[in-house]
Formats: structure tokens, sequence, C-alpha cells
């Protein structure tokens, strides 16, 4: 495993929060508004780490919000922005933080109201606040992109504006020995389907696929062992499969899975990466379905083939039903649900509604274009992990499906 793709403006390693006194002065910050993750901060050993790097009086933290940005945190956050006045943001958690201050730092300085720059996407004209971004998590890789999410009454809405990328991200793998197992396999899920995704995508390039490629090789090598058997290697290979995978949906943005997964977050409760997990494979048996009728990508037909037939060779499999298996068994090996049946999403009722809730924008992102119908045929898969032959040597966990 190597560094390769992190960029310039990113560094990399253990220590990388040393780095900060020197970004302020060149950036020449005097005060910071730090938005953080409090549970994040305290245990990931950041708030020792800047207490020696960063003068007290320097520092106003923002911790009032709960996981999965909801527009009354933004609002809060922008209030306390405004009132502090702050040379510079920083944001240090997982995606809620880093989305959050991304927002903070932008809206504080618009003219319209928070809730009309979400909901109706009004451009962010006068810029933002420099953000340095420190994610906690390998998952997200929100230090690596120019949107951010919010939920605003129940729904949710992507806010993206090129002056949203971080200024500078720090990302030290010593700040995610911390997190416990479900929260690594949660975040660890959400960089691999980004991954599988992007390499689809129809706004995919050779770029981003490159970047896709690379961080869904190292998810699958080194996230069990991130999860259930953590070494400094595999938390450091997660974190920079978290950024790869970031760089990579920065050009090309995510699709079907991400699409259902808000729904599935905002009614069930589940984590991010764990719910777009839940629909990974079945989007890859309805994207291998792709005609020339319902093709969406203007590359036309043999194009997006190809891509898939790239996922089965990362994969390692030689066709898309060994690639559902393969990929179900990585999910489910990981002790999360492997479908929306595994979750236990079971009714017709239910499965209708996250079908006709499907974001928009992420559903015509997909090679293949979707009716309401086929999102709920591919919702309704019932798989049993413990018939299938194993592909790989995957061994699956135990299941009561």
């Amino acid at each position: 495993m190597n560094d390769r793709g992190i960029t310039p403006s990113t560094i990399f390693g253990e220590g990388a929060l040393s780095e900060l006194p020197k970004i302020c002065e060149t950036l020449r910050a005097r005060h910071l508004l730090l938005v953080v993750d409090e549970i994040a901060y305290r245990l990931s050993g950041a708030a020792d780490a800047l207490r020696q790097f960063l003068p007290q009086d320097a520092v106003t933290l923002f911790t009032d919000f709960e996981p999965n940005p909801k527009l009354e945190d933004v609002m809060r956050g922008v209030e306390k922005c405004r009132s502090v006045k702050p040379d510079l943001v920083v944001a240090l958690g997982g995606g809620t933080a880093i989305d959050l201050a991304k927002m903070i730092g932008s809206m504080a300085l618009q003219e319209e109201s928070p809730r009309d720059i979400a909901v109706h996407g009004l451009p962010l004209q006068r810029g933002t606040l420099p953000l340095i971004a420190i994610p906690t998590t390998a998952g997200t890789g929100s230090e690596a992109t120019h949107f951010a999410v919010v939920y605003v009454d129940g729904e949710k809405y992507s806010v993206a504006d090129p002056c949203l990328l971080p200024a500078f991200a720090l990302i030290d793998p010593q700040l995610t020995y911390s997190l416990p197992p479900t929260m690594t396999a949660s975040t660890g899920l959400d960089t691999f389907c980004q991954a599988i995704e992007s390499i689809w995508a129809v706004g995919a390039t050779s770029e981003s696929i490159e970047f896709a490629k690379e961080a869904a090789q190292l998810a699958l090598r080194y996230l069990p062992e991130a999860t259930h058997r953590p070494t400094p290697e595999a938390r450091r290979a997660m974190c920079c499969a978290s950024n790869l995978a970031g760089q990579a949906i920065n050009i090309s943005k995510t699709t079907l899975p991400h699409a259902i997964s808000y729904s599935i977050t905002a009614d069930y409760g589940l984590p991010h990466g764990a719910a777009v997990a839940t629909t990974l494979s079945s989007v890859m048996a309805f994207n291998f379905g792709v005609s020339a009728r319902d093709c969406a990508d203007r590359r036309g037909l043999a194009y997006v083939q190809k891509q898939l037939e790239l996922i089965l060779e990362i994969l390692e499999v030689p066709s898309v039903d060994l690639a559902c298996q393969r990929i179900e068994s990585f999910v489910d090996s990981l002790g999360c649900s492997a479908t929306p049946f595994a979750a236990g999403i079971t009714s017709d009722e239910s499965l209708n509604l996250l079908a006709s809730r499907v974001n928009t924008d992420r559903l015509s992102n997909n090679p293949r274009a979707a009716s309401h119908d086929d999102l709920v045929s591919l919702l309704k898969v019932r798989t049993n992990l413990s018939t299938m032959p194993r592909p790989l040597g995957v061994t699956p966990r135990a299941t009561s499906l």
C-alpha cells in the first residue's frame, strides 16, 4: 500500500496535526472556529494534540450537532460563526463535522438563508472562510469533496460549490485508532460503495476511475482487518482508501445505492455507509442488465459494459452472480446487512415508500435508468448468505436470515 494519489493540499501520516500552526500562519489566521464531534475529539486524542499546537484563547468550539447534518445544526453553527468572526474554520470528526463546517464557513458569509441555499441550490456567491478538514474516520472522504449533505425537514439535500473543497486536509491514521468495530465497518463501507459507484457512474472520468479502483482494492483488502483485528497498516490503508474514494466522487458523484440510502438512514437509523451497502449488490445485478434502450450514459452501452467488467476484475470474479455474492459476503462479514430484507425492511409499503423517495440527482447518475417498479424490485432482494458458495475465500459470518 502506498499514498499515491494524495493531493499536495493534503498532509497524510502520523503527526499530521503538528502542521496546523504552520498552516494557520500561512493563512494569517489568528482565531479559529473548531467544528468538532465531541466524542471523536476526546477519544481520538485530537484534543490533547491540539492543545499543544494552538493557544486556547485562539479557538472557539462548536459542538452543538447530531449525526447526519440537519438544517437546524447548520443554522446554529452559522450564528456562532457570525458572532465570533473567525479567520479560519477547522473541522474535526467524521463526515457530519466536515460537511457542517463546509456549510457553516460558507453560509455565514451569504445574504441568503441556509434553508434557501440548501433547498433551492443557490450559489455561494460570497465564497467561504478557509477550511481545514481533519477526519477521524476512514469513510466519507468529505475532506476531498466540494459538496456537503444536509437534511431539511427530513429530506436530504446536497450543497455543491467549488469553494466548499477544504483548503487543507490533515489525515492522521492514529486519529482512527479508537473507532469501534461497528463504526469502522460502516464508514469503511461508505468508502467501498463510493469507489464501486464511481466506476460505473455517468459522471466518471478516466481520472476518477483510477482513484476509485485503488480505493476499492484497498477497502477489499484492509477493511475486514481494520474492523476485526486493527493494525496500523490497516488503519493507514483505510484512511488512504477513504481519501481516494472522496477524490473519485468529487469528480463522478455517487449513484443509485447512495440515492436510496438517504431515506434508509432517515427512516430506519442505519449509519450512512451501512445503509448504502444494503443495495450495492442488487444495484450491481440491475446495472449488469443495462441495454441500449435504458443506458443513461451518453458514451454508450459498450462503454458501460466495459466499466462493469472492470468491477468484476477488482472483485476477482468471472460473473455478475459471483460479484453479487462477493459483495454480500464482504458486507455480511463486517457485521452489516447486505440487503434491505436483512436490515429488517420487509413490508411492501416500506419498500414502495423508499422507492418513491429516491434522490433524483443521484439516480440520474446511474448508468442504467430505473423506474419506480425497478427500484421496488431491487429493494425486494432476499439473499440467504448461508446457502451461498464462498467466493475467493471470503467466509461469511453466521447469519440467521
